[in-house]
């Protein structure tokens, strides 16, 4: 069975079976997806994260298919009533569907309409009937008449025989395929408001009355109508027309014309839609959340990527801000390593004559810390106090940085804050992380939940567990294509590692506090819990800068330092000169370091570690300044020209940080002339990007953005987006529904704020 799932991955990934085959063992014996992808290109055929991480997700779902076929088997076996066929229909099963449209026939039922009928001895007519000869229905009938049993005329007879017939083309498994098959290309999501609850519910207004073709719905139009429905402000229905559906199953169970027929049609109706319809959509509502719930998680997880790999400012010594009016801005200095050593408030925005003397005292602790970078929290008053700063004249030249705050607050509230903070309040916590933030977003972001970041969409209406798993991915492919710094790094970052977790985590923190910085990689072996696989695993990641081996400062795994030093006899060198001489680097020949365990793959990732050891792969850090004098939403005016930074990415556009303390909407529809079908496609997370104000509605704080010139917009003409158009009538025909909203579509909620599941930024 594993060879067929070999085969079956493989096809589906378009590689080699033996790359999924390798791949699949060394997961199995415990190798993590960053090492895997990392130091055993040669085995797997430098499949990359994503390759191996589908992989490991596909075969555990194929396991637990076998799981279920051989409970499933057992089952059947034991009532007696498995059939060679039966057995061959379910091993051939590639689907959980279709696996449970196999067993549905058989699977312990509640007592139903066709259990009664059959206890009431009627299931021989039902047959009959099924097998519409020429004998006479009512005829046939008279037979089974049997007051004791309760049926006391022919036509409860043939009630019966036709529910028992009911039943049974519900859990035909050609039928059921054939209508969820008409679900999902034709079927309709139709949504009306409750009564009474138009008030309530404004928020979803757009879906009032709205209808939209289930198989083009996408994502967050999904999850909308869910909340909605969850938050019974809508009914939400998943229709087909049933003429249309009664059609295929009479198509399946109707032979010539006989007297049966009419019986035979009343029980495919009376299946489709009693029994059918109500089975179908609960199971297309389930199919399409799941899709709804995968393309939110990728979006999320695409995004959280983004932010996690921001540019950091590395170790600089900073002060940051955490702005305020009447409760004034909190301070704080850190040194170079994160290390708190100042804390205080200072009062702005109060009166001139204050403003200025505050602003020598944050000039006299600049010099005094010799501060490099002054990070200020994004939310209220934080353009403000930007401004305030850069009007100090310091002695030298401090990059004034607006630092995203999103879940700082979480932070400063957490077990985490309060153990590595004990003696401090939430205020200088917070105030802290906006620091740290700005020289390593990636290491301050691994203690916060993601799902606090603020780049989700529709977070807490997910599968929370699928949720959790593709994040913790997420933050594992991004610590570990970093690195970790061992001696600096907190143990929250460090249980990301691969191979590491809380426990050895905390054991190496625990084992540094104790014994100092670590010297070399061969140290780790002291660790408590570090075994021989727990190495294998870690130690490419962990970084030792200035130790006794200049290799433990790359990502050259120690179980190849054999080849660098080989390397360096034959060059008559040092590790460091090599290093540090290009020349010698070209003079290596690496076909001379192949063996049957190290190919190509290996040496030339050993080569482009040696020319630059640890190297960051994320970008140099970019400071954003907002246009000046415009600090509220008040401040907007359409045709305005912002430069602002991208806060989140959704399927439907992008959030935009202008400085005004309220995020603004750049629709899918005004990213670009040409036809976007994914805004991932232009924008990132964090990134610096020009826009125009189209609209500003202060009252519901909504902010309508482009990203395309003016001029252009106007020179060329606009690409239609192929989107649903609404129709009333019936569902067949109302495949898509647009919403009843006149204004334009980068002005409409698809939908807009945080109360459709947009974590916005309103601060």
């Amino acid at each position: 069975m594993e060879e067929r799932h070999v085969v079956q991955i493989s096809k589906e990934l378009s590689v080699k079976p033996m790359q999924v085959a390798a791949t699949i063992a060394m997961l199995d014996e415990g190798g993590t997806v960053p090492f895997i992808s990392r130091y055993r290109k040669e085995v797997t055929g430098s499949l990359d994260e994503v390759a191996i991480t589908t992989i490991r997700d596909r075969i555990q779902q194929l396991r637990d298919l076998d799981k279920r076929r051989a409970s499933i088997l057992e089952s059947i076996e034991e009532q007696g009533k498995l059939t060679p066929e039966l057995r061959s229909q379910i091993l051939a099963a590639e689907t959980m569907t279709i696996l449970e449209d196999l067993y549905l026939p058989f699977r312990p039922k509640r007592r139903t309409r066709a259990t009664i009928a059959r206890e009431k001895g009627l299931e021989p007519l039902a047959q009959r009937l099924m097998e519409q000869g020429n004998a006479d229905p009512e005829t046939e009938a008279v037979n089974y008449i049997n007051k004791e049993k309760g049926v006391e005329t022919v036509e409860e007879a043939l009630a019966g025989a036709r529910d028992i017939l009911a039943e049974q083309i519900n859990e035909e498994s050609t039928a059921r395929e054939k209508i969820r098959h008409l679900y999902r290309t034709e079927g309709v999501f139709v949504c009306k408001v409750l009564a009474g609850k138009e008030e309530e519910g404004v928020k979803y207004k757009d879906y009032f009355d709205w209808s939209e073709a289930v198989a083009k719905a996408p994502s967050h139009r999904i999850l909308a109508m869910r909340r909605g429905a969850k938050e019974k402000i809508l009914s939400q229905h998943i229709q087909v027309d049933e003429e249309r559906a009664v059609a295929i199953l009479e198509g399946l169970f109707i032979k010539d014309p006989c007297p049966a027929t009419p019986h035979i049609k009343s029980a495919v109706r009376d299946a489709f839609k009693r029994l059918l319809s109500t089975s179908m959509e609960t199971e297309i509502r389930l199919e399409t959340k799941i899709r709804a719930d995968e393309e939110a998680i990728r979006v999320f997880a695409a995004n959280l990527r983004q932010l996690l790999l921001s540019p950091p400012l590395g170790q600089k010594r900073v002060m940051a801000l955490d702005p305020g009016f009447r409760t004034g801005c909190k301070l704080i200095c850190l040194d170079a390593q994160g290390k708190l050593l100042y804390d205080d408030v200072v009062y702005l925005h109060q009166s001139p004559q204050r403003d200025q003397a505050e602003c020598e005292r944050i000039k006299g602790l600049c010099e005094q810390y010799q501060v490099e970078a002054i990070a200020v929290g994004n939310g209220t008053a934080g353009r403000e106090t930007e401004a305030a700063l850069r009007n100090i004249q310091f002695a030298q030249n401090i990059p004034i940085v607006m630092v995203n705050e999103s879940g700082a607050s979480v932070y400063s509230a957490s077990d985490v804050a309060r153990e590595e903070f004990p003696k401090y309040d939430v205020t200088v916590r917070g105030a802290v992380s906006i620091g740290r933030r700005l020289m390593d977003p990636l290491a301050e972001l691994v203690k916060i939940d993601p799902k606090s970041i603020g780049v989700g969409q529709y977070q807490h209406d997910v599968d929370q567990n699928y949720l959790k798993r593709s994040l913790d991915d997420t933050v594992i492919i991004c610590v570990n294509s970093v690195g970790v710094d061992v001696n600096t790094a907190s143990k929250q970052l460090l249980r990301y590692v691969s191979g590491l977790g809380p426990t050895v985590a905390s054991n190496i923190v625990a084992w540094r506090d104790q014994h100092g910085a670590f010297r070399t990689r061969h140290d780790f072996m002291q660790i408590r819990g570090m075994g021989d696989k727990t190495y294998e695993q870690c130690a490419g990641f962990l970084r030792i800068h200035d130790g006794a081996n200049p290799l433990d400062s790359s990502a050259v795994h120690p179980e190849s330092y054999g080849i660098v030093e080989t390397m360096c006899n034959d060059l008559q060198c040092s590790i460091v000169d090599l290093m540090k001489n290009a020349e010698l680097r070209d003079k290596i020949e690496l076909n001379r370091y192949q063996s049957e365990m190290v190919g190509m793959p290996t040496l030339l990732d050993i080569k482009t570690e040696l020319a630059k050891p640890g190297r960051d792969p994320r970008k140099t850090l970019e400071s954003v300044e907002f246009a000046e004098g415009i600090n509220s939403i008040t401040d907007l005016q359409a045709g305005m020209k912002l430069t602002g930074i991208v806060t989140n990415v959704t399927a439907f556009g992008a959030f935009v940080d202008i400085g005004v303390h309220q995020d603004g909407l750049v629709h899918i529809s005004e990213m670009s002339d040409r036809f976007v079908k994914d805004p991932s496609e232009v924008v990132k997370v964090q990134q610096k990007v020009q826009v125009w104000v189209l609209d500003v509605d202060v009252d519901r704080k909504r902010i309508s953005l482009s990203m395309k010139m003016p001029h252009e917009k106007k020179s060329q003409p606009e690409e239609k987006h192929p989107e649903p158009k609404a129709k009333k009538g019936h569902p067949k025909k109302s495949q898509n529904k647009k919403p009843t909203d006149k204004r334009s579509k980068s002005k409409r909620n698809e939908p807009f704020g945080e109360s459709l599941g947009i974590q916005l930024k309103g601060r």
